[in-house]
C-alpha cells in the first residue's frame, strides 16, 4: 500500500506543475489535469512530450520585413483595414502585392502545380507533410526527377511522421538524381523523443521563387479522388505569383534550415551528363517522360468530372490582392495562427463562411463566433459529416450545441471528405491555408496561412462554398438532442483529449 500512496503524492506533484505551467490557460490545464487522475504518471509524460517547454522557449521564426506603416488603400472596407492591420505584426512580411488563383480539388491543382514545374528555369522548393510514393506521387517524382536532369536546382523537406511512407527507394531515386532531400522531425533518435508531437504540417511550392503554391493538398491519390475505398475528396489550394510568394519562400529557407539531411544510401545511381556550367547532373534515356501521364489520366480525369454535379468555380484567372502570410511556429509560445483566426472572427460585420475539416477550437474561438452572431454577423460553419480521425469527429459534436443556441448556423458536408481550410469574411477577406480548428495546429504544429484582401478571390470562395452547400444538410439541436447517450459520453470523453488534438 505504501507504493500506492508514494504513485499518489508523486501524480500529485506533477499535477501541480502541470497547473502551474498552464496559469494562463486554466482550460487546458483542467483537461491534463483529468488525463493524469484517469491515467497516472502516463498523463504527465504525454503533458511533457505535447507540450514540449523547453523547446517551444528557444524558438525561433522567421524574420520578419514587415513595414508596420503599411495600409490597405481606402477603397477596403472598415474592417478589411483593421484586420489587415492586426495582421501586419504577426505575418512574415506584411502587406504584400500579388496574383492569386484559386484551385479546386486534387487533380486541377495537381495539372496546374506539374504545368509550373514543366516551366520552371531554375528553382523548385516543395515541403510537403503527405507525400507518398502512389499512382500521383510516382508521376510526381517522375517529373521532378526529368526537371533535375535538365538542371534545375530542387529541395524537397517532407514530415518525418506524414510521409513516413514514403518510401526509401524513392527518396534514393530523388537523391541519385541530384535533389537535395532532408525531413522535419525524421522518426529517429534524438528527434523521435524530442520532438514526437510537433509536426510540419505545411503544404508548400515554389517554382524559381516568383510563383508559389499552399492550402490543404498534399501528394497523394486520395487528394485526386483515385484512392479506392477513398471516396470524394474536396479540397481547396491557391497558386500565388508575384511578390506575395516570398514570404512562403522566407518560411520554406527557414524550415530547410532546421530540417535534417535525409540518411539514406543510394539504392542505384543514375549515369549523369554535363550540366550548362559544367557540373554534373543526371542523365537517363530509360526514365518515362512524366508529361505523357496527361494522356494517360484522360479516362481517369471523364470519370471524375462525370460525378461532379456542377463545375468547380475555380478558373484560370489570376486575381489581384493583397496578401498577409502568417505561419504557425511551435518553437515560440505565441499561436499566430489562432491569433489571425480570432481577429478575423470578431473584426467581421456582416459575414463569416468558415470551412474545415477539423473542429476542436479553444473557448475564445467559440466565444468569437457566438459574439460575432450577437453583433449579427451572419455566422456559417461547414464541417464534413464523416471524418477520417473518428477521435476529432466526436470531440467537435461537443461544441456544436452551443453554437447552434447562440445562431451559428452548421452544416455537414455529405458528399465526401471535405479537407478544405478557408474563411471568408464580409466578402472581401478571404483565409486559405493547411492549419485547423484545433489545438495540433494552433500550437504543435508548424502551418502556414494565406489572408487575402480581394472581393474576386472571395467571391470564388463563396461561390465554392454555396456549391458545398447543396452538397450538405444543416445540423440542428433535434439531430443533437437524439443523439444516444452512449454517444454523449463517448464525444465528452473525446473532448477531454482537446490538447492532444
Amino acid at each position: 500500500m505504501v507504493w500506492i500512496f508514494g504513485l499518489y503524492l508523486l501524480n500529485t506533484g506533477f499535477m501541480i506543475i502541470m497547473a502551474i505551467r498552464e496559469v494562463r490557460r486554466p482550460a487546458v490545464a483542467l483537461n491534463w489535469i483529468a488525463i493524469s487522475l484517469i491515467f497516472p504518471v502516463i498523463g504527465f509524460g504525454l503533458y511533457l512530450i505535447t507540450s514540449n517547454p523547453i523547446r517551444m522557449n528557444g524558438g525561433q521564426k522567421p524574420a520578419s520585413t514587415s513595414n508596420k506603416s503599411e495600409k490597405l488603400p481606402d477603397s477596403y472596407s472598415h474592417s478589411a483595414k483593421v484586420i489587415a492591420q492586426a495582421l501586419n505584426h504577426m505575418s512574415v512580411g506584411g502587406l504584400r502585392s500579388g496574383q492569386i488563383q484559386v484551385l479546386i480539388n486534387g487533380m486541377k491543382t495537381y495539372e496546374r502545380f506539374m504545368e509550373s514545374i514543366k516551366n520552371a528555369k531554375k528553382t523548385i522548393d516543395l515541403e510537403y507533410y503527405i507525400y507518398k510514393a502512389d499512382q500521383i506521387g510516382r508521376r510526381m517524382t517522375d517529373l521532378l526527377i526529368e526537371r533535375s536532369m535538365d538542371g534545375v536546382h530542387i529541395r524537397f523537406i517532407r514530415d518525418g511522421w506524414g510521409s513516413r511512407k514514403l518510401s526509401r527507394t524513392e527518396i534514393s531515386r530523388m537523391m541519385d538524381a541530384g535533389i537535395e532531400f532532408r525531413t522535419i522531425f525524421p522518426l529517429r533518435p534524438p528527434w523521435i523523443f524530442s520532438a514526437l508531437n510537433n509536426r510540419d504540417h505545411c503544404k508548400i511550392a515554389l517554382i524559381d521563387g516568383r510563383e508559389a503554391f499552399t492550402g490543404g493538398i498534399n501528394i497523394g491519390d486520395e487528394y485526386a479522388g483515385l484512392k479506392p475505398n477513398a471516396g470524394f475528396w474536396r479540397d481547396t489550394h491557391v497558386r500565388i505569383a508575384g511578390e506575395a510568394s516570398s514570404d512562403l519562400k522566407n518560411i520554406f529557407e527557414h524550415h530547410w534550415n532546421i530540417a535534417s539531411p535525409e540518411q539514406i544510401k543510394s539504392v542505384f545511381r543514375i549515369k549523369t551528363k554535363p550540366g550548362k556550367n559544367g557540373s554534373q547532373i543526371p542523365a537517363t534515356t530509360s526514365l518515362p517522360k512524366p508529361f505523357t501521364m496527361m494522356a494517360e489520366w484522360s479516362n481517369e480525369l471523364a470519370t471524375i468530372q462525370e460525378a461532379h454535379a456542377h463545375k468547380d468555380p475555380g478558373s484560370e484567372k489570376m486575381n489581384q490582392a493583397y496578401v498577409q502570410t502568417v505561419e504557425g511556429n511551435p518553437r515560440i509560445p505565441t499561436p499566430f495562427i489562432r491569433e489571425a483566426y480570432f481577429i478575423g472572427i470578431t473584426q467581421a460585420t456582416k459575414t463569416i463562411d468558415i470551412t474545415t475539416p477539423y473542429f476542436v477550437p479553444d473557448q475564445d474561438i467559440i466565444m468569437g463566433l457566438k459574439t460575432a452572431v450577437a453583433r449579427e454577423v451572419r455566422v456559417r460553419l461547414l464541417v464534413p459529416r464523416e471524418v477520417d480521425q473518428k477521435i476529432v469527429d466526436r470531440a467537435s459534436f461537443t461544441y456544436y450545441g452551443e453554437l447552434l443556441e447562440a445562431g451559428v448556423h452548421i452544416y455537414l458536408y455529405n458528399k465526401g471528405m471535405l479537407h478544405a481550410k478557408t474563411m471568408v469574411i464580409d466578402g472581401e477577406i478571404a483565409e486559405v491555408g493547411a492549419a485547423n480548428y484545433d489545438m495540433r495546429s494552433f500550437r504543435l504544429n508548424y502551418e502556414v496561412s494565406e489572408f487575402f484582401y480581394s472581393k474576386d478571390v472571395a467571391k470564388e470562395l463563396t461561390q465554392q462554398f454555396e456549391q458545398d452547400l447543396n452538397d450538405s444538410v444543416p445540423l440542428k439541436m433535434e439531430d443533437l438532442k437524439q443523439r444516444y447517450p452512449s454517444q454523449r459520453l463517448m464525444q465528452r470523453g473525446a473532448r477531454l483529449l482537446f490538447p492532444l488534438l
